[in-house]
């Protein structure tokens, strides 16, 4: 089925954009790939691509380390990236951009260097209900360890934070509160500004797992007035492996190391160690130098699109998206909440999301199957998985048509 709605204005060239990413050229089982699976991980542009090729092809030495022109044109090149990055987020000041394999290993860098020597028996950590999983155990493991206690915001059934009990979770026995900005399986994109100013009141530092939200909007984490704030290379086309844990100075300085050995250090005998400054502190050994400099290419591939109307393209997408399945038989959209990004989460009456999504992918569309680590989630609408078809700006109209085709041809085989 295809909605007869005219196509929109929306300012933004998709055939353009599309054109960078050599992968969407693909087939797959004989059919034109059609790549939905965004939130799990991005696609690269041939300029990421470009760039990490040409660092192993002319530039391939250790950063920070040698004399030689190899290993400055690679130190500079790594931080140049560093840079890059800062000025993207805004934050104050490029040592304030620590790099890290992702989201994952961000969040467990606060937990282990910052709330750790914080946190004392009877003690609070508040999270919400739709976190990933990377923002739940973590906080899972300090809170057994120093015996404090985990508490949890609840979503109501369209996929929404209940704000008014954010209210009454906060109070002095909270120490820390961790939030996603943008959920990865229902799309809910939470008013984060407003929680952290919350928060602050009450003199809580705040995380963001903004993992979701580079690749769909431009973040300002002065702005904001974040204390920390995490992301991942792989969702905003950039390179698998790196990440970002933006931290402001105040903070950063008052946190021992998470990670000792080289390039972390100022001087070691064996009767004692002195630490490196910002940031270097917390990035123990030889860092991933390549795929740094991907996530410094991509973050200049962003800056250079409109991203005014990358919104509105991806709003148009969410949009039909939701009408189409909204008006197919025996689906069921699990998120709804009215501020959303784009993500389309489903399930098919009395068709399990494995078998739906293995049928898809006869069609060459790429759908995530499962819990999409947000079990919590699942046992909150009553379902063991969903069927989820993340967008990004390079998605079209004409791949939603082809995803509501293969849903039918879902229901035909199980119907």
């Amino acid at each position: 089925m295809s909605l007869t709605i005219e196509q929109p204005k929306t300012g933004f060239d998709v055939k353009k954009v599309r054109a960078d990413f050599p992968i969407l050229r693909e087939t797959v089982r004989g059919k034109p790939l059609v790549y939905l699976d965004n939130a799990a991980t991005s696609q690269k542009p041939r300029q990421v691509i470009d760039a990490i090729s040409r660092y192993y092809e002319h530039d391939n030495a250790n950063v920070h380390r040698g004399v030689h022109m190899l290993s400055e044109r690679a130190t500079r090149d790594y931080e140049e990236s560093r840079i890059r990055i800062a000025r993207y987020i805004n934050a104050a000041d490029s040592h304030e951009v620590i790099f890290t394999r992702g989201t994952t290993e961000g969040i467990n860098l606060v937990t282990q260097a910052f709330a750790r020597q914080r946190l004392n028996p009877g003690d609070e950590i508040l999270i919400s209900h739709m976190e990933h999983h990377s923002n739940i155990v973590p906080w899972q493991m300090v809170c057994e360890e120093r015996n404090a206690l985990l508490r949890v915001i609840p979503i109501d059934d369209r996929g929404a934070l209940d704000l008014d009990a954010i209210e009454k979770l906060l109070n002095p026995r909270t120490k820390m509160l961790a939030i996603v900005h943008v959920s990865n399986s229902l799309g809910t994109i939470n008013p984060i500004k407003e929680m952290i100013r919350k928060a602050h009141k009450a003199g809580i530092p705040v995380l963001i797992d903004g993992a979701q939200a580079l690749p769909h909007m431009r973040v300002d984490v002065q702005d904001l007035d974040a204390d920390f704030y995490a992301f991942s290379g792989h969702k905003m086309f950039g390179p698998t492996g790196i990440g970002v844990l933006y931290g402001k100075t105040s903070w950063l300085e008052d946190m021992p190391p998470w990670q000792g050995g080289g390039d972390m250090i100022r001087s070691v005998s064996f009767e004692g160690t002195t630490y490196n400054q910002l940031p270097y502190k917390f990035e123990a050994g030889t860092p991933n130098i390549a795929d740094s400099i991907g996530l410094g290419a991509a973050v200049n591939y962003l800056e250079a699109l409109d991203m005014d109307s990358v919104a509105r393209h991806e709003r148009d997408l969410l949009e039909y998206g939701t009408q189409l399945l909204s008006a197919t038989p025996g689906v069921r959209l699990v998120g709804t909440a009215p501020e959303k990004a784009s993500v389309l989460s489903f399930t098919l009456d009395g068709i399990h999301p494995h078998d739906a999504g293995t049928v898809l992918d006869q069609e060459g569309i790429a759908v995530r199957t499962g819990h999409h680590c947000t079990q919590p989630i699942m046992d909150r609408f009553g379902i063991p998985a969903t069927i989820r078809a993340s967008l990004a700006f390079y998605n079209t109209r004409e791949e939603l048509d082809t995803l509501a085709r293969g849903i039918r041809r879902v229901q035909e085989m199980f119907g």
